[in-house]
């Protein structure tokens, strides 16, 4: 076996860590002999999975799902291991595995934490892991169900495979008295003027499965932003998803004056908040939508108003700076012993955390606290292993409500949870999820708003008909247009100097606001000032967005390919070295400056 995994490596299939840790574990067990035929064979499946475990988990992903892998061998991209898997299914793979108890551990039930003895790879559910990153989907696990109030079963549909058991109450029973102050609430902060009008649906155009979240009574959609907020306030863990435009920072806004109006009224003091991202420029984008967005809060008709908006915090952080890392080590200076002192964590862009870090966020957060995560299912999972929130929004679109939580917010917001969202078999999960549904900035019939949807569902014949049908933008969804780029790339050429549509604005357009309004020598530092935010603003109006960062068509090339377009339209003085116009990347947070990796200068001509 370890012969194949070295050709696989010299094939490129294969890593070197991958093929050194199959390595070590059979230098473990075998340090001066041959085991017999039977226990050679299953070894050899051993270090198979070893290295296919490690493989996987440098394509992000936590464990090796055995049923899948002898199912479908080419569904581990970068790697031809069909013939190796040839007649082998996954019962006759984990009976090897468990037949080296001294390199695999089998825990009967997640609580039992491998009887505290150490494997360098745990098999659980079907599923092949690498011990560490078995501990953390573990730690995440209890975590949710600790806050969940259901410590008992497991995390259906996400960490874990095994269905949870349906409850038969409400988690969290809310007398009366709460339920008034939490209609009084609502009421001031979702009035009906903000709730009323016409709402986009962002439903894929051909599912009307979940009918779009309306109340076919009324034919009016349910206002989710307010659903969010109350089943995100009853217990100690809640999930708001939804894509671009659903209004995902108004809502977690609203929800922290909801949360801090209730702890006035019940303990006369306010929560300890925090604020949380994953990247220093999510962090630097929360903070300011939070700070402008703080004073516009609906809070005049509120008793102590004013303390509630005081209440809420604006200063966004990175988990990293949160939870207090350390250069010399991996872990971090808050854990479970020196825990943060806070009653309220929000997350936001949470599709980008991965496992190792939720974990973190876990240990050193207070059992007590509430966790509340903020982010688009459908956004790019993050660059190590466990796509968290894509896992545990892999039900929302379905809702998956029980009838006791619908009718409990109902009666609680007046709005309708549709009955194609309701399940008696839903879980516990499902009801501390909410998917915002409706966007604010495109409606799902428009050419964005259908590509999105045919996109994120894989739908790869409905983007062939949408480009069909959206020509070069006069068609039916003028909002998109499909651009055949040939040899000479004359039509790329033309769009990213010029742009398109009715108000063309390409990267020229920058560039004339550089030269144009450029200030005398002799001007004051604020005139430069104010030169420098009008050329950044106007850089902002057009991006180009590449899929590949190496190649022809990759962001390297056609950065050096577009400088040369520019100079030879007299608009670039130069197109190599330092020159006016030349945009330059941040790559590393530096809080002094407040510049954060990711963001975009110019470079200008001094005076």
């Amino acid at each position: 076996m370890l012969t194949l995994l070295d050709a696989w490596q010299t094939q490129g299939m294969l890593r070197y860590i991958d093929v050194a840790l199959a390595r070590f574990l059979a230098q473990e067990v075998l340090p001066g002999g041959e085991p017999d035929p039977e226990a050679a064979g299953a070894l050899a499946l051993v270090l198979l999975g070893a290295a296919l475990c490690s493989a996987q988990l440098g394509q992000g992903h936590a464990c090796l799902d055995l049923q899948a892998v002898t199912a479908d061998p080419a569904g581990i991209p970068g790697l031809s291991v069909a013939d190796a898997l040839h007649g082998l299914d996954a019962l006759r793979w984990q009976a090897a595995l468990r037949a080296w108890p001294q390199l695999v551990s089998c825990p009967a039930q997640a609580e039992d934490a491998c009887a505290g003895r150490f494997t360098p790879l745990v098999l659980a559910h079907g599923r092949l892991y690498l011990h560490r990153l078995w501990r953390c989907e573990q730690d995440v696990q209890q975590g949710i169900l600790q806050r969940l109030g259901r410590e008992d079963v497991a995390v259906a549909g996400a960490l874990d495979a095994q269905q949870a058991a349906a409850a038969t109450n409400v988690a969290d029973a809310i007398d009366d008295a709460q339920t008034a102050r939490l209609q009084q609430a609502l009421d001031v902060l979702f009035p009906s003027a903000l709730t009323a009008g016409a709402q986009a649906d962002t439903r894929a155009p051909a599912d009307a499965a979940d009918n779009g979240g309306r109340d076919t009574a009324a034919d009016q959609p349910a206002d989710w932003q307010k659903i969010a907020c109350v089943l995100a306030s009853r217990q100690r863990f809640g999930l708001i998803t939804g894509g671009p435009g659903t209004g995902k920072t108004t809502t977690v806004l609203r929800l922290l004056a909801l949360l801090q109006w209730q702890a006035l009224a019940t303990h006369g003091k306010p929560l300890r908040i925090g604020l949380a991202a994953p990247t220093g420029k999510a962090a630097a984008r929360l903070s300011g939508s939070i700070a402008g967005a703080i004073g516009r809060l609906p809070l005049d008709d509120a008793p102590q108003g004013e303390v509630i908006r005081a209440a809420i915090p604006h200063a966004v952080s990175t988990l990293h700076r949160l939870l207090g890392s350390r250069p010399d080590s991996r872990h971090f200076r808050h854990d479970a012993r020196n825990p943060l002192r806070l009653d309220v964590l929000v997350i936001d862009e949470a599709s980008m955390i991965d496992l190792e870090m939720m974990a973190a966020v876990m240990h050193a957060l207070p059992a007590s606290a509430r966790l509340i995560l903020l982010g688009d299912k459908d956004q790019l999972a993050s660059v190590e292993a466990g796509a968290i929130l894509g896992e545990l929004c892999a039900r929302a679109q379905q809702g998956h409500y029980w009838p006791e939580t619908a009718i409990w917010v109902s009666e609680v917001t007046r709005e309708v949870v549709p009955p194609a969202l309701q399940d008696v078999a839903g879980t516990p999960l499902d009801q501390s999820i909410c998917m915002l549904r409706h966007s604010h900035r495109f409606g799902a019939d428009s050419g964005i708003g259908r590509l999105a949807a045919f996109v994120n569902a894989g739908d790869v014949q409905g983007v062939a008909r949408l480009w069909r049908e959206a020509g070069q933008g006069a068609g039916q969804f003028p909002d998109i247009a499909r651009y055949e780029v040939d040899a000479s790339r004359r039509g790329l050429r033309e769009l990213v100097i010029h742009g398109r549509g009715e108000q063309p604005v390409g990267y020229a357009h920058y560039l004339q606001v550089m030269h144009q309004h450029q200030p005398a020598s002799d001007a004051d530092p604020a005139t430069f000032d104010a030169w420098a935010q009008q050329v950044l603003q106007a850089h902002g109006r057009f991006q180009l967005l590449c899929a590949l960062r190496q190649g022809h068509w990759g962001v390297d090339h056609l950065n050096r390919q577009i400088a040369v377009w520019l100079q030879g339209a007299g608009l670039l003085a130069a197109s190599e070295g330092w020159y006016a116009g030349r945009p330059v990347m941040i790559t590393h947070n530096d809080y002094e400056l407040g510049l954060m990796n990711g963001d975009v200068g110019i470079t200008l001509a001094g005076p």
